[in-house]
């Protein structure tokens, strides 16, 4: 028998039967869990069931190979933070899609739902967007492809970094890169600076690169299709390529 308590993000949901429907979360301590909740789609309990939402709940299961039961409540109401911004919900949309393709069932994400939780807590933060980008930066490095900004790919130096290679996804310095800059990802420094306050311009090039190799280095390495919720995300925040 498999029984657990935790809090988590609701990421994915659809109807089953009339009343009731499987709901996926992004949980604190045990990563991505999928249950069935019954009678979750009644007057009184709507509210809880919305994409985004913070949620506290029980998941049982009398055979441990049996999908998960859960008891919901809920913990804080944070799916109102991006109702009335179509911005807002569509990194929410993206995120959500992100998360629901890549993650396997029940693995811990450690440190990583510490970018997640972020995002969520700081969604009213005039700087928002600098988290999303956080999140995907960092979702590269927790599915094991993530970049390599320690020093330039070509020289071996650590100083003046300038750009990053879309072949090798390594730090590429300014001398090295001159001559292929158009080909290449501008260096995202403000990760590197642990800096949460950046230009848009710098998030809207971070956000660029991380599609790239989210797409190249996950997606299509394992055959499956790239989120549409992620591919029109720079449209719908505004951004142009």
């Amino acid at each position: 028998m498999t029984r657990f308590s935790d809090e988590g993000y609701i990421i994915a949901l659809r109807r089953h039967g009339e009343n009731s429907v499987i709901l996926t979360v992004l949980s604190r301590n045990n990563g991505k869990i999928t249950g069935y909740v019954k009678n979750a789609l009644s007057k009184k309990q709507l509210a809880t069931f919305q994409l985004g939402n913070l949620i506290n709940f029980e998941a049982y299961a009398r055979v441990d190979d049996n999908m998960l039961s859960l008891r919901v409540e809920l913990g804080a109401p944070s799916a109102v933070n991006f109702m009335n911004d179509a911005q807002k919900l569509a990194a929410l949309s993206s995120l959500c899609a992100l998360c629901n393709a890549t993650m396997p069932e029940k693995e811990n994400l450690e440190r990583f739902y510490y970018y997640i939780d972020s995002f969520f807590n700081l969604i009213n933060e005039d700087n928002w967007l600098t988290h999303y980008a956080y999140f995907e930066f960092f979702l590269l490095d927790y599915l094991g492809v993530g970049l390599d900004l320690s020093c330039c790919s070509a020289t071996g130096t650590k100083e003046n970094l300038a750009y990053v290679s879309p072949k090798s996804g390594k730090a590429v310095c300014a001398t090295a890169g001159e001559a292929y800059k158009d080909r290449l990802f501008k260096f995202p420094h403000f990760i590197v600076a642990q800096d949460y306050h950046p230009s848009l311009a710098e998030v809207a090039e971070l956000l660029k690169m991380t599609e790239f190799f989210l797409n190249k280095n996950f997606f299509a390495a394992h055959g499956l299709k790239f989120p549409i919720n992620r591919a029109n995300l720079l449209e719908n925040l505004g951004i142009y390529r």
